[in-house]
């Protein structure tokens, strides 16, 4: 059972937040020492948490091992192996070490690739929850883990199966006295067919449904992975048909690639913050009525980690809130 016991009412609860970090182990690695490094009581990674790319590491006939990270290619003796693992991890990449005949078979299998690369992400994602809870158990800090658009059902699987993690997607859960946590990971429609995607009806609905069981919405939290429309939030370069940047001018156009549906939905019921991500160019924090609206953006390809740290006071029913990259 995953238990956390909650603050009292009267206090100010920091959330330090954090999205779209596709797999880097450096960057999750920044998410958990933020709960220390800023006094931070809650932990939130709010989706899209899976890489897209496993590097084989091939064993020699010279007793070498060789890999192509990057475009180039490596080859690193037994010794050298967990820096060039630390290398692949750290850029969201994941490695599989194999053999030449083995990669014949899986280049010709795709079915056996699949269930290889779902096998690599399950066994990430269990050393960063362990790691998590070494780091932080015993400590009162709750760390939420949400799967986004781009995390399959395994992943899924996967976090849920983390004894110390907590995955909040699609449940409304009370994270502090009198302080609510609406969260929803799909994504309204891309053109990369991500395996969680919906129409943007049927995001609304969704929601709707799940609102039911917010007792109020005075110091609650739509933890929403995709952006509402047309804010500076879920601004993304216009593409063609084959998916190549418009540019006019020297310039690439940028258009509004949100949810309307998250847009109507939180101009309705007005929470005190709203916790996005998706769009990784799009870092900002822009105000919905009341509602204090935050996405900071994503640089995981280099290791670098976009945060929000949020302060709410419970007292004034206000938030205080500072975007971060390191």
């Amino acid at each position: 059972m995953k238990w956390f016991q909650k603050r009292p009412a009267g206090k100010s609860l920091k959330i330090f937040f954090a999205t779209d970090i596709h797999g880097s182990d450096r960057c999750f690695r920044k998410f958990i020492n933020a709960a220390e490094f800023y006094g931070a009581n809650v932990l939130i990674l709010g989706g899209d948490i899976t890489g897209k790319v496993v590097v084989p590491i091939t064993k020699t006939s010279g007793g070498l091992y060789r890999a192509t990270v990057h475009h180039q290619l490596q080859e690193v003796s037994e010794r050298e192996l967990p820096q060039l693992f630390k290398e692949i991890r750290s850029n969201g990449f994941y490695y599989y070490v194999t053999t030449r005949d083995e990669m014949e078979f899986l280049s010709q299998h795709p079915a056996a690739r699949e269930e290889m690369f779902h096998r690599v992400i399950k066994d990430s994602l269990a050393a960063w929850f362990e790691l998590a809870e070494e780091r932080l158990k015993g400590t009162g800090v709750q760390v939420f883990v949400s799967p986004g658009n781009d995390d399959d059902d395994s992943v899924v699987s996967a976090i849920n199966a983390g004894p110390f993690v907590v995955n909040p997607d699609e449940t409304v859960r009370e994270i502090a006295e009198g302080v609510w946590m609406l969260s929803f990971g799909w994504s309204n429609r891309t053109p990369w067919d991500s395996p969680r995607e919906l129409d943007d009806n049927a995001i609304g609905q969704r929601l709707e449904h799940l609102v039911r069981q917010m007792p109020g919405f005075e110091h609650a939290i739509f933890n929403i992975h995709v952006p509402p429309y047309n804010t500076p939030l879920d601004k993304a370069p216009q593409l063609t048909a084959d998916l190549k940047p418009v540019v006019e001018a020297g310039e690439v156009q940028m258009t509004s690639v949100g949810s309307v549906a998250v847009r109507d939905f939180i101009l309705k019921y007005q929470p005190l913050l709203g916790l996005h991500g998706h769009i990784h160019e799009s870092a900002g924090i822009t105000k919905l009525g009341r509602t204090t609206c935050i996405n900071p953006g994503s640089e995981y390809s280099d290791g670098t980690l976009k945060g929000a740290l949020v302060t709410i006071d419970m007292a004034k029913g206000s938030v205080m809130r500072q975007l971060i990259a390191g």
